[in-house]
């Protein structure tokens, strides 16, 4: 770890100038200012409301809880009407005398509204235009659980597919991609511990439980210096804390999974847990139909996810949370007959998080955070006495600091720093006959040590210029024990140089500067700029055009150097009939260094007797676009328009000969239209539509036989498009009536009272018009060299054809 802290040594000539710029504001506001503090919940279950908006009326100016619930709002001392407002609550009005610092509780009230709104969450009504947000979208799970779905499981990642900016890499696949930037290039966060695989069934399905998340936020673009380690976007996805008035419980059954969630009060009112879980049954349900004489029998599929939070009220300045998520795919192959091989592919993630918040004072709040990390895949084969097994994963120790400082309605802080330390496994091989064990040469583990610290500086210059400026500086190193093969001319292996436990192999540091701007043009409109430019120490190293379990995580050495990051970003935002629709084009260009692919004909197996980072080739590439988005927020009929039109290439020394080629996730045209239609109470309606260029592959051109043997001449790399893609879904929910009639048996008076039991069907059918989606290309044999026929034919494959799906949840 002392490798990690010495750059940051260099610079302790800087600290006490840091201390200076963060204590002198509060120090001149604290003479003439008061600061009303404290928490926003949900008064039904105790939840803390995150992004609940608490202004002053007479100024217009105000705050959002953090994600915690924290608010805080220094004043000068005077009479003023607090409001406390968030999306589907009743407005909380307050009029209080500051005369002194003051604690002030908020809880919000639920309120019963005919037309639902489609809004992110804690979105305040003018944020489009006040903000310093650029590319930044909070999504409401209730709201996602209306929208279509494949099979009728509710998908978070794939609704973020919706937004302009965010690409699909194929049919039903759950990985998304930012602007031009691969699947390792987005930070996916779980109460704020690494997720580094964030699908099930090979992409098909996210590994997010819907009932178990609170809160979702995506940020594409003007990345804030509290987060780092990603050059493309952050995904922070918060778990719901568990009610803490009482015992209730939610779930679903689904043509495929099913899926209980169970959260109440461990101390009334100061403590609470939730645990969820989801599992698919399509092995219990159709082994028992496969016959024994089947090719497949024996073989079956299934995941599972297991979330867990408890959390702890210790005192008015102190909390304690504690999660955790496990989530497991496991597939087997086996045939009918005893002599064939078995095949066993178990994969997953594991995370845990302990947070401390501690409130300092009125202006300062403190967050402390453990977090465990751990992504295995393993690849087992089993034969009479012989025995296979390709294993890798990565694993993270990590702590957390962040500091929000509230300095004033005009001006806020955020600092702190962070530690991770990396267990990774690239593909390691093991094998056994009988009871020999075969001594196969394999990559040794990889440690290595990450640090960062960061400064964020929030503040209004004038009521129109609004800044938002950071910077983060972070360092990584890679160190022993690690052995290290050497090479001559010839590829032929010299010796190794051993490096002990602890001992730097390779280190780099950075500084991160983040930069938003808005300049207000009036109530409804504003312009917006962001620069912002990172490092990332971590690298995926993947075989395939979609991420799969397979794939391996890699850090950062001698050879691989960190990915560069660099985005600049400007946009027009503007709201219409009274902020009810809001709008914003942005245009963007991004330049990537340092990226990162397997050279052409590589072998993941033949890293046994090779280093980890012998078979990459290095490179860069770059990503440019517009971007259009048009949100109805309220009324019954809401959703979004997106459109994205962009270009993504790349260019490697050692692949395409040099030349530049468009990048597996370069799509020209994107379109994405979602609508939410709530009839009554009971009925609501939901569509979406996407198109999108069709994917980029590298497919022959030519086919012909020389002496006998078959010789394929290529396009250039990713050289040609694949049909375009577009779908249609659609989608109905049923909710059961939510009061029933009470007559009272003394005066016979009949009343309206609400049920304990609620529940709701929900029929879903994907691709309504059977649209044949391509998957990919193959190319088979037609004719024979006897009759001079023979050619080659392309043939198209198409995953899922019309699919519908009914789910029944309900909740009590």
């Amino acid at each position: 770890m002392l490798v990690v802290l010495r750059p940051f040594m260099r610079i302790r000539h800087l600290i006490p100038i840091l201390c200076l710029l963060i204590l002198a504001p509060m120090s001149g506001a604290a003479q003439q200012h008061f600061t009303i503090s404290g928490y926003v919940k949900d008064t039904t279950n105790g939840e803390a409301l995150i992004g609940a908006n608490v202004y002053v009326k007479e100024l217009l100016k105000g705050t959002a809880t953090n994600p915690y619930g924290y608010y805080a709002l220094s004043l000068e001392p005077g009479t003023y009407t607090l409001v406390c407002s968030f999306l589907g609550f009743q407005d909380l009005t307050r009029t209080i005398s500051l005369q002194s610092d003051m604690k002030l509780n908020l809880e919000l009230s639920p309120k019963a509204i005919l037309a639902k709104e489609f809004e992110v969450v804690g979105e305040r009504r003018e944020d489009n235009t006040s903000s310093t947000d650029m590319g930044r979208v909070e999504m409401d799970v209730q709201q996602l659980k209306l929208m279509p779905a494949l099979l009728g499981e509710v998908d978070i990642l794939k609704t973020l597919q919706y937004l302009p900016g965010v690409a699909a890499n194929g049919e039903g696949n759950a990985g998304f991609y930012v602007r031009g930037g691969g699947p390792d290039q987005n930070l996916i966060l779980l109460d704020e511990a690494t997720v580094y695989n964030s699908s099930h069934l090979f992409g098909f399905f996210s590994v997010f439980n819907a009932d178990a998340v609170k809160n979702i936020e995506l940020i594409k673009g003007g990345i804030p210096a509290n987060y780092g380690g990603r050059i493309s976007s952050v995904l922070d996805i918060s778990m719901k804390d568990g009610n803490d008035k009482g015992y209730h419980a939610q779930g679903g059954i689904g043509l495929i999974s099913s899926r209980l969630t169970v959260e109440g009060p461990i101390v009334k009112d100061r403590s609470s847990f939730i645990v969820s879980g989801r599992r698919t049954y399509a092995d219990v349900l159709f082994t028992p139909f496969i016959p024994d004489t089947s090719a497949f029998a024996g073989s079956g599929y299934y995941f599972y996810d297991l979330n867990a939070k408890m959390n702890y009220r210790l005192s008015d300045k102190d909390r304690f949370y504690l999660s955790g998520y496990f989530g497991r795919d496991v597939f087997t192959f086996k045939t009918g007959n005893p002599d064939d091989p078995t095949f066993k592919i178990p994969w997953g993630n594991a995370t845990v998080a302990a947070r401390w918040n501690h409130v300092f004072g009125p202006k300062l709040f403190m967050n402390a955070t453990a977090t465990f990390s751990d992504y295995n895949f393993e690849f087992k084969a089993e034969q009479e006495n012989f025995d296979f097994s390709l294993f890798s994963g990565i694993k993270d120790y990590g702590i957390k600091l962040d500091f929000n400082h509230y300095v004033s309605v005009r001006h806020s802080l955020k600092y702190g720093g962070q530690y991770i330390y990396h267990i990774y496994t690239p593909s390691t091989v093991t094998a056994r006959s009988g009871e020999t064990t075969f001594d196969i040469d394999t990559p040794s583990r990889l440690h290595a040590h990450e640090g960062a610290i960061y400064l964020l500086d929030e503040f209004d210059l004038t009521d129109e210029i609004r800044v938002n400026a950071g910077l983060r500086l972070t360092t990584f190193a890679h160190v022993g024990p690690f052995d290290e093969y050497v090479f001559d001319d010839q590829g032929k292996e010299t010796g190794t140089i051993t490096y002990g436990p602890g001992r730097k192999i390779k280190s780099y540091t950075a500084l991160e500067p983040r930069l938003s701007m808005r300049y207000r043009l009036n109530e409804n409109s504003s312009l917006k700029a962001s620069y912002n430019r990172g490092q990332q120490y971590v690298h995926l190293a993947s075989f395939s055009s979609i991420a799969l379990p397979t794939d391996v995580w890699i850090p950062s050495s001698t050879n691989v150097k960190p990915l560069i990051g660099t985005q600049y970003a400007a946009g027009y935002f503007r709201d219409f009939l009274d902020h009810m629709v809001e709008s914003s084009v942005e245009v963007y260009y991004k330049d990537m260094q340092h990226l990162v692919e397997y050279a052409e004909g590589a072998d993941p197996q033949a890293n046994g007797n090779n280093n980890f980072d012998g078979q990459l080739v290095f490179g860069n590439g770059y990503s440019y676009g517009v971007e259009l988005f048009v949100k109805k927020r309220t009324g019954k009929l809401n959703g979004w328009v997106g459109y994205t039109w962009s270009k993504t290439m790349r260019k490697f020394p050692d692949i395409n000969n040099g030349e530049e080629f468009p990048s597996r996730w370069d799509r020209r045209h994107d379109l994405s239209i979602v609508a939410v239609y709530d009839l009554n109470k009971r009925w609501s309606f939901a569509g979406t539509f996407v198109y999108a260029t069709g994917q980029a592959v590298t497919l022959p051109v030519s086919r012909y036989f020389i002496e006998g043997r078959l010789v394929s001449e290529y396009t250039g790399r990713n050289g040609y498009r694949m049909a375009p893609y577009h779908r249609l879904d659609l989608g109905v929910t049923l909710n059961n009536r939510t009061t029933r009639k009470k007559k009272d048996k003394a005066t016979g008076e009949v009343t309206e009272v609400p049920r304990k039991w609620r529940s709701s069907w929900t029929l879903s059918v994907y691709n309504v018009y059977n649209r044949a989606n391509p998957y990919f290309i193959y190319f088979d044999n037609a004719g024979t060299v006897t009759n001079g026929d023979l050619r080659v034919v392309a043939k198209q494959v198409s995953l899922f054809s019309i699919l519908p799906s009914i789910t029944w949840n309900f909740k009590f």
